[in-house]
């Protein structure tokens, strides 16, 4: 093909933009507002870059970065400069029938988002957009009118561009020091928070005075900006996720329209976490705001609600990371159990299906809820998994961990749960009886003794012609016991024998029939 043929073909592309006018261009890291080029740029993402300028929507309507960036000015070697980010009046400068403009474009000024990493840059821009942040929230906090629509989707604007965020992961190579240093268990403070805290408190303000009216701010605080203050709750830092737990409180009572997609969405969050990660940081902050939630639920109890404790609130006994959580999720379950005593058994038979093996920790904070539970729970719930239940018990109380075996000894300290396994001694006794013997003789913890001996004086108090027959049954079964061990090494001894003298002709050996019985 010929050259000249070649060039003419390759003429019909458009150019690509040089680099510098590309990036060396736009020293703020955003493109000039233009009305001939789109106002995407890829010198937005420069690393070096400090301010980051966010576009306007599609609408040239509400094209409002015209009222702080004004014209860009060009040099004479063609490339261009972004003026200095200035502070507007402030809202007593200027007449009230001016305040809504001046309010408007204040929320326009904090669209600016700044990068705190480098805290010697941008100082004086930042200590403006401060400023700018806590004028707008005393601003809604005097109003005394209705937001227009209008205000209402610039405030979501403004608050959205500088909330929602993607959470950057540490490395693999810092998290595994991390994990080495067992000692280092400083919170996580998030470095933009000087303006981050602020913005809440703005949105705050906002969702709480009673000019936001709710017909209208719903259309934009819908479903999907309350997904993306879900996606929040997962900060490190803790400080936002308090910020979040209020503001997330103030939606579900304000917007009672989104009330079902809130739980709902709350609902995916556990299951993902139960079932599929182990991992988020706002697990505690989100049961905070289900508590509230569940203590205003009607009755009767909607089957979605008893679903809700089935599929959700039970099954968060699983991760290994409870104790980070366990409090707010006691404290849930409780309310439903105050709700409708009836679903103290389906709380218990939870709990006997996720209880832990091996986790001595965590079996400990099993045996507080389980006192909690139980001191809610009427007899006619108890008596239904009470024999389930008391064979776990036993076995907390044979445990050679000294504080699993004392919590599950604390339970009679309840008179409540004392005078439910008093009514029902006589199934209960047998159970457990074999274990507080051996604990009360063999034990190697005092305290632990000490406290078996306290709970077999209760039981022979109560009813102590039950605790005779138990002993009595114990010591046969103890002398059986003792019986079939003895049979036992005989017959090993036996085999013994016979792989002694065969074993020099290499016979099998042949095991006697008396081995195959049940002993």
């Amino acid at each position: 093909m010929p050259r000249s043929m070649i060039k003419q073909f390759l003429s019909r592309f458009p150019r690509k933009q040089s680099k510098s006018g590309d990036k060396r261009d736009s020293p703020a890291g955003a493109s000039p507002p233009s009305s001939t080029s789109s106002t995407s740029s890829k010198g937005g993402d420069l690393p070096s870059s400090r301010i980051t300028i966010l576009p306007p929507g599609s609408d040239p309507r509400l094209n409002h970065l015209t009222y702080y960036v004004p014209a860009v000015k060009s040099k004479q070697n063609g490339s261009s400069v972004l003026p200095a980010y200035e502070a507007l009046p402030s809202f007593k400068d200027v007449s009230s029938s001016e305040r809504q403009i001046l309010f408007i474009k204040k929320l326009n000024l904090c669209c600016v988002v700044f990068d705190f990493i480098d805290t010697t840059k941008n100082l004086k821009e930042e200590s403006i957009k401060r400023q700018t942040l806590q004028d707008l929230a005393d601003y809604v906090t005097s109003a005394n009118a209705k937001f227009p629509e209008s205000v209402i989707q610039e405030i979501i604007k403004m608050v959205s561009i500088n909330l929602f965020r993607t959470f950057i992961s540490l490395p693999n190579e810092y998290k595994a020091l991390q994990a080495f240093d067992l000692e280092d268990d400083q919170p996580v403070m998030d470095p933009a928070w000087p303006h981050l805290h602020l913005v809440y408190d703005f949105f705050l303000r906002f969702i709480q005075s009673p000019e936001t009216d709710a017909k209208v701010a719903k259309r934009y605080i819908d479903h999907s900006f309350v997904l993306k203050l879900l996606d929040l709750f997962d900060s490190e830092d803790s400080r936002e996720r308090e910020y979040l737990k209020t503001i997330l409180h103030r939606i579900y009572g304000k917007f009672m329209v989104h009330r079902p997609f809130i739980r709902k969405s709350i609902n995916n969050i556990f299951y993902r976490f139960i079932f599929e990660t182990e991992k988020h940081n706002g697990i505690a902050e989100l049961l905070e705001v289900l508590g509230s939630v569940i203590n205003g639920f009607a009755l009767p109890l909607k089957e979605e609600h008893k679903l809700f404790l089935v599929r959700a609130l039970i099954p968060l006994h699983k991760p290994k990371c409870m104790g980070m959580y366990h409090q707010q999720l006691l404290y849930c379950i409780t309310q439903f159990i105050d709700k409708d005593c009836k679903l103290a058994d389906i709380v218990i038979r939870g709990l006997l299906k996720f209880w832990p093996v091996t986790n001595s920790s965590k079996e400990v904070m099993f045996l507080g809820e389980l006192e909690e539970v139980l001191d809610a729970t009427q007899p006619a719930e108890f008596q239904r998994c009470m024999v389930p239940l008391f064979h776990q018990v036993a076995r907390c109380l044979s445990s050679s961990h000294f504080q699993v075996a004392e919590r599950s000894l604390f339970l009679w300290n309840n008179d409540h749960i004392e005078n439910l396994i008093k009514q029902n001694d006589k199934v209960l006794l047998p159970i457990i009886f074999p274990l507080l013997e051996r604990n009360a003789k063999c034990h190697w913890n005092q305290a632990v003794q000490s406290l078996t001996l306290n709970v077999c004086e209760i039981f022979s108090d109560n009813n102590h012609e039950l605790f005779a027959d138990c002993l009595k049954k114990f010591e046969e079964d103890e002398v059986k016991g003792k019986e079939i061990q003895l049979k036992r090494e005989s017959t090993w001894k036996r085999l013994e024998e016979l792989a002694t003298t065969k074993a020099a002709s290499n016979e099998p050996v042949l095991i006697p029939c008396i081995i195959r019985h049940p002993v």
